[in-house]
Formats: C-alpha cells, structure tokens, sequence
C-alpha cells in the first residue's frame, strides 16, 4: 500500500517530487549547452545522454507529481507554465557550466548525492516513488563513473586541469550546503518512511566523495555558510535566464504538436 494516504501527506510529497524533477531538468538544460561545444565529440555524446536521462527521469517525476496533485497539469505544464518562483530545484544545477572542469565537478557532486538519494529512496514507502528511483538509479551510476572519472583525471592531470577544478570545487562547495539542511517538509516525510533522512543520505554522500577526492589529489573545502535555498524556490540570478531559454518555444506556439 502506497504511504500517501491523507492529502497533507499528498501535498508534502508533491512538493518533495517537483524538488527531484525541477533539479533534473535544470540541469539536463545546463548539460545540454555542451553539445556541439565539448572539448571532444566523445564528451559532447557523453553530456548529451546524460542529458536525456535527466530529461527522462524528470518526465516520470513530473508525471507523478500531476497525479499527486489532482489538478490535471500535465509534464509540459509543469516545466514550461511555471515561473521562477515555482521552480524547487537545487541551486548547483541551475548554476553556469563555466569551462569543462567546472562542469565535471558540478556533475560528480551532483551525481554523488543524488545517487546516494536515490538509492535510499528505493526503499520508500510509497511504491510509486521507489520504482522511479529505481530505474533512476541505474543511469545516475553511469553518470557518477563518467563525471568522478574525469574529475580523476583532471585533478591529477596537469598543473592547470588541476588548478581549475580546484578553484571549481571551492566556488561550488558552498552549494552543498542546501542539499543537507533538513526542513519540515523532508522530516516530515522521514518520519513516515516516504523519503530517507537528510543525516543519512549526507553520511553515504561523504563517504562516496572521499575516496575520489583522494584520488583526484584534492582536498575537501571547509564548510561555509549557505545563501541559497533553490528548493524553497529562493534562486539565483542564473535560473530566470536559463528558463527563458527552456520555455521560449512552447510559450511562443502553445500547444502546438510536430
């Protein structure tokens, strides 16, 4: 039996799931800005499917976020209708790509938390929830081996590959922060076994990082205070931008079919 039974519980976890689905989209839009500008056809092949299966797994969250909710919005209403002020997604992925190694070290942190997420989610109490995660799960794997795996080689690449994810880290790091400062919403859901506490997804979140950090000769940034909270819809000044971009064509031609 799914764990949504009252509509409180349905109005909780229709938030959490647009957060999910909001941070997918936003950030298969920033990878997708690579294609055709990568430092090798490789990479711009390997940005693009990473991209579409944000893009997929945002459709799925989206889907059951309109079911949730009732209200008959549908995947395009809810990533093309809505204003800045409705987005929830992490601040990082709405953040500039900058030059290929800061785009890798934004991609391996982000890949390292939302694998841990979504692995835990798997054993959510709500099914629905817990099968999207699961065959999320098998793509975000592939995507931490191919940004960890960079982020390897340009740290212990040369003096400058190394330098210039080093800085990345430094200036991305603060970011880290929202991911792990628990609210209401999130402990409410916890505590019904919907979602896996914040502490436990930021502990196997540590414990990933370390070892590839080690690796790619780099050292953990200091904890620092958080300014942003993308997932209380407080953005930065990137996303209007970036959604302008995403929402031209269907705001211009809407409902247009091809």
């Amino acid at each position: 039996m799914n764990a949504v039974t009252t509509p409180a519980t349905a109005r909780e976890l229709t938030t959490y799931v647009l957060r999910l689905a909001d941070t997918s989209l936003v950030l298969a839009q920033r990878l997708s800005a690579w294609i055709g500008h990568g430092p090798a056809i490789e990479e711009d092949l390997g940005c693009a499917n990473i991209s579409l299966d944000l893009l997929g797994q945002a459709r799925l969250l989206y889907a059951y976020a309109g079911e949730l909710e009732g209200a008959g919005r549908t995947e395009d209403d809810f990533a093309y209708l809505r204003e800045e002020c409705d987005f929830l997604n992490a601040t990082m992925a709405e953040l500039p790509n900058g030059d290929f190694g800061q785009t890798i070290v934004r991609q391996c942190l982000l890949d390292l938390w939302r694998l841990e997420l979504f692995e835990q989610l798997t054993q959510s109490t709500d099914m629905r929830l817990a099968q999207i995660a699961a065959k999320a799960v098998k793509e975000i794997r592939y995507h931490g081996r191919y940004s960890s795996g960079w982020l390897v080689r340009l740290g212990d690449g040369t003096d400058e590959s190394h330098q210039r994810v080093a800085t990345a880290l430094v200036m991305l790091w603060p970011y880290v922060a929202e991911w792990f400062a628990e609210d209401a919403l999130e402990q409410a859901l916890a505590e019904r076994g919907v979602v896996p506490s914040v502490a436990a997804v930021q502990a196997g979140f540590e414990a990933r990082l370390a070892p590839i950090l080690r690796a790619a000769t780099l050292t953990r940034p200091s904890n620092v205070d958080y300014r942003w909270f993308g997932k209380r819809a407080q953005h930065s000044e990137h996303l209007s931008h970036l959604l302008a971009e995403l929402q031209s064509l269907h705001r211009a031609h809407p409902g247009a079919q091809w």
